[in-house]
């Protein structure tokens, strides 16, 4: 890393039984201010999203609401990438894409939980997977950050189970 960079930090945890899943993006000392700007709106779109992560809405009116927000800010969603149901296991059913329609997908029920996290590029929403299998990059070279956390859905307004990341 050097100055300048910023970096995604993916964090998950198991206790009694259950996981949690958070991340955020951070800078490597002074930045950009279009990197800072990623940043921000990156973790915005989450407090977008979960505006609708209440009982009786639908998954993609989280979903919605977090692409029409990175997107009125000329960034996009990363589509290869979604967040995703949490509990027993890391990964649980259903999928929360960051890109979607209103009114779809199942309703939302108090006790759910769910790892929302957007991932938003500064550029084009392609990437580009290395051949380490692993690493990934936005395919026109431009900055991309990451921001979730674990959310519970409750008969009331939702409750975020990680410590927000600053």
């Amino acid at each position: 890393l050097q100055e300048g960079d910023i970096v995604s930090i993916d964090v998950g945890a198991y206790i009694g039984g259950v996981h949690g899943d958070c991340a955020a993006t951070f800078a490597c000392g002074a930045i950009s201010r279009e990197a800072q700007d990623l940043i921000d709106v990156t973790r915005q779109s989450f407090f977008e999203g979960i505006r609708y992560a209440k009982e009786g809405c639908r998954l993609q009116d989280i979903s919605a609401a977090i692409q029409a927000y990175v997107e009125s800010h000329g960034c996009s969603v990363v589509r290869e990438y979604v967040g995703h149901g949490v509990g027993a296991k890391m990964h649980e059913p259903p999928e929360i894409p960051n890109y979607g329609h209103p009114g779809r997908g199942p309703r939302l029920l108090r006790g759910m939980t769910l790892a929302i996290e957007p991932m938003v590029n500064a550029g084009k929403a392609a990437i580009q997977l290395l051949p380490d299998g692993w690493t990934v990059k936005t395919a026109d070279g431009k900055w991309s950050a990451h921001y979730e956390n674990t959310v519970l859905i409750t008969d009331g307004e939702p409750e975020i189970l990680t410590a927000p990341a600053i």
